[in-house]
């Protein structure tokens, strides 16, 4: 089947398209900016197209062959969204009949009955009603809070819960919301594909979870290993104050989140499961929350830190993918340096696979063995583990506080903290040919933080990082050039 998605670079258009190719779809990816695929291992895959919702010209030709439309674009952060949504919606409703499409899918958010609807709510529930009323049958599938790295209901979940062991919330944090994980929103959205016959109707999608907002925070540092955050409610918190102090505490933009506030003041729960008479739940059933949670925390937890994008194995739709937002995926820091050197990339790379033990961490050797004597008081390893071999490393192996993970020679070594720290960290060495005859040395260090702990304890050894860091890499760069080995 031929399949067209309209939104192919926002949080779930960049997750369907490679489950549309793994169910044996033939894809066309249309995007305002088609150079933001570039990044994406599913990219030689697919056909891209540039396109612009709000031009019937672009939109008929993206829509030429296609069977099936997917319509996965909302104008959350623009000025005016509401009426750029609705003139998107009618253009592509004319369209899809003029091409000849059998079916659109779109992803709207559950609507409270009986209630007033807050601006982002109503527009996405009148562009649904606009897809419904046109000529071609549509699937609406309506979803409340997204559970999966990347999706901006999540990472403001995340963010409070992580940096915020006391908080004040308001009252509609008490109110009832039925989230989702985004892998079973894929699988029906996939599913919705399909659908034969005429059916042209809305259906609710959610978990078997049916939860506050104060329990999904709860909920949430239990799973990331917090401490049980204390929370106070309150009656005075505007949707507008609450949006200013998630801008301030997070780095969710107030744009996206004044509207998914608004969206929490009613109750977005599931009228109904009517979706399996046409969509069978995913084999195993519906993700619970607490399984969702950590899967969108596991490429963190099994140190799963790509060292760049390209380099990164498709993994779960839980995950962190390129396309997300740079606010999204959690706080990872990372201290990067770069140096140059005249030495050959092998004579560097023995530098580089020599280092701790005696030999030590070329920089600041009394701020090293403080540290490693402060880790050995808090009951860790310390400095005193050594190294297996004076040259030669191996993965899984113990170097003073950090346990090797990946050797890739002569190119890249990778080293993961077991040190004492209130999160996550690793050290990352690599060694690349400068086309001359030289070599470029690159260092990055990388910490994932654990609750507001870890942000301080960043914040704090930041301003030696130069000194520590930065010299580091000078002196690892310059002894592989005066041949000190």
């Amino acid at each position: 089947m031929r399949c067209v998605v309209f939104g192919a670079t926002g949080y779930l258009g960049g997750r369907l398209i490679p489950e549309l190719l793994a169910a044996g779809h033939e894809v066309r990816a249309v995007a305002r900016t088609p150079a933001k695929l570039a990044g994406v291992d599913w990219r030689d895959r697919v056909e891209v197209v540039r396109g612009d919702v709000t031009d019937p010209g672009s939109v008929a030709e993206a829509l030429r062959g296609q069977d099936v439309v997917y319509y996965l674009v909302h104008s959350l952060s623009q000025r005016g969204f509401a009426e750029i949504d609705r003139r998107a919606a009618h253009v592509l409703a004319d369209s899809a009949k003029d091409a000849g499409v059998t079916r659109i899918v779109y992803l709207g958010g559950i609507t409270p009955e009986g209630q007033p609807l807050s601006e982002h709510l109503a527009s996405r529930s009148e562009v649904g009603r606009i897809l419904l009323d046109g000529p071609v049958p549509t699937v609406e599938l309506r979803a409340a809070v997204v559970l999966g790295a990347g999706s901006a209901s999540f990472e403001m979940l995340r963010y409070l819960t992580e940096h915020l062991p006391v908080m004040v919330t308001p009252r509609w944090a008490r109110n009832r919301i039925q989230p989702i994980a985004v892998k079973d929103v894929l699988h029906y959205l996939v599913g919705a594909a399909t659908i034969t016959g005429d059916v042209n109707a809305s259906f609710d999608i959610g978990g078997p979870d049916v939860l506050t907002y104060l329990d999904m925070m709860r909920r949430y540092a239990a799973v990331a290993g917090l401490r049980r955050r204390v929370i106070l409610v309150v009656p005075v918190l505007t949707p507008w104050l609450s949006a200013q102090w998630i801008n301030l505490v997070t780095p969710v933009p107030k744009t996206i989140a004044l509207p998914l506030i608004e969206s929490l003041i009613s109750e977005v729960v599931c009228r109904d499961h009517a979706i399996a008479e046409y969509v069978p739940d995913p084999e195993g059933g519906l993700t619970g929350y607490e399984t969702a949670i950590a899967m969108a925390l596991a490429r963190v937890r099994r140190a799963d830190v790509p060292t760049r994008w390209s380099d990164a194995t498709p993994g779960s739709p839980s995950d962190p993918m390129p396309l997300d937002p740079v606010w999204s995926g959690g706080s990872l820091y990372e201290d990067v340096r770069e140096s140059r050197t005249r030495a050959d990339p092998q004579a560097l790379w023995e530098v580089v696979e020599s280092i701790g033990g005696e030999r030590g961490w070329y920089s600041f050797p009394l701020a090293w063995s403080v540290r490693g004597w402060i880790d050995r008081l808090t009951g860790g390893v310390g400095l005193r583990r050594g190294r297996r071999h004076p040259r030669h490393l191996r993965v899984g192996e113990a170097l003073d506080f950090w346990r090797v993970e990946a050797v890739e020679r002569p190119r890249l070594l990778r080293l993961r903290a077991e040190m004492r720290l209130p999160g996550r960290a690793w050290l990352e060495l690599s060694v690349e040919p400068d086309g001359d005859g030289g070599a470029i040395y690159r260092q990055r260090a990388l910490f994932a933080p654990k609750g507001l702990a870890g942000h301080v304890y960043w914040k704090a050894i930041a301003p030696f990082h130069a000194a520590v860091f930065g010299g580091m890499a000078r002196n690892i760069a310059g002894t592989a050039e005066h041949g000190d080995r």
